[in-house]
């Protein structure tokens, strides 16, 4: 395969995993129907892990107690990442919770500073502007009140930013497969506890609630996951970011399509500046240059999704 069909071909992978973790909004809130957040995420990841194990078994050798702890950590702030995220889509739309969860790409800059020391440079700052401006009209009533919803999204897109942070800093020099495995067998665990304490397990399955929940499970967690790590691969940082950054654009098209959710002037407006938010965090404004210079902090190859 020459360089054009890889470059063309990683664009298509980068594209599909964005599609389906857009898709995967409107699912988990159907999904709320029949079971509680905990018990799907339990299932979600669980199944993901086991999956992983299959696929990536050669690997599982290269364990230690190295990889255990560091693979708990980055675990815990995916777990509180996704029940977040999932708690609120209880309260939202799924439009709302897709674009509030994304807001995680431009708070990544300013907690890498509080790691790192290093300083954000002008366009994480102007992103971090316009991201604020765009969830004030998504998320805010005429009160000034925000609904639990999206309390609970904005919070989940917190974690996911730590858990970006939590990868970059823990993974270094380990094979991302494996913390990924660890990380959803961690996570598996942690919602299972809470389940177990705090909900119960549906009480009627439908077919539409095991379809979704292996969509969830084999789709939007497992060959996402491998799609965006295979385009990753062969492109470069600022159009990956724009490719990837669309998820929270297929998440609204699916939740119009299906959810019927109504986009007011506001809503679209603030919908757009978090958007722009994002493009500007994640590539500089790169591909608007004639030099493509990544300014961008280190990120982990593979990410938690959606």
């Amino acid at each position: 395969m020459n360089r054009i069909s890889k470059t063309v071909g990683s664009k298509i992978a980068l594209f599909g995993a964005a599609l389906i973790w857009g898709s995967s909004f409107l699912i988990v809130k159907n999904s709320m129907d029949t079971m509680k957040p905990h018990v799907l995420l339990g299932f979600r990841f669980t199944i993901g892990c086991l999956l992983l194990c299959i696929i990536f078994h050669n690997k599982l050798k290269q364990l230690n107690r190295e990889y255990f702890g560091k693979g708990a950590l980055v675990g815990v702030f995916l777990f509180l990442a996704y029940s977040m995220q999932t708690i609120g889509i209880t309260d939202t739309t799924p439009g709302k919770n897709a674009f509030l969860t994304a807001i995680y790409c431009v708070l990544v800059p300013f907690l890498y500073w509080i790691v790192d020391k290093k300083r954000p440079d002008i366009y994480n700052f102007i992103a971090a502007f316009i991201s604020i401006t765009g969830i004030g009209l998504v998320s805010l009533n005429g009160d000034f009140s925000i609904r639990m919803g999206d309390a609970f999204t904005l919070v989940g897109g917190f974690f996911y930013a730590a858990h970006m942070i939590a990868v970059a800093k823990f993974s270094r020099k380990k094979d991302p497969v494996l913390i990924t495995i660890l990380q959803f067998g961690y996570a598996a665990v942690f919602s299972w506890i809470v389940a177990f304490f705090f909900e119960d397990l549906p009480t009627h399955w439908t077919t539409g609630s095991i379809i979704g929940l292996l969509y969830l499970a084999v789709f939007a967690t497992t060959i996402a996951l491998l799609l965006q790590n295979i385009g990753q691969k062969h492109t470069n940082p600022s159009p990956a970011a724009i490719i990837l950054s669309l998820e929270s654009v297929f998440g609204v098209l699916f939740s119009v399509i299906f959810y019927h959710e109504k986009i007011t002037l506001p809503l679209f407006i603030g919908f757009l500046l978090i958007f722009l938010a994002v493009i500007i965090s994640e590539t500089k404004l790169n591909f608007l240059k004639k030099r493509n210079r990544n300014e961008a902090i280190p990120r982990p190859d593979l990410s938690p999704q959606k």
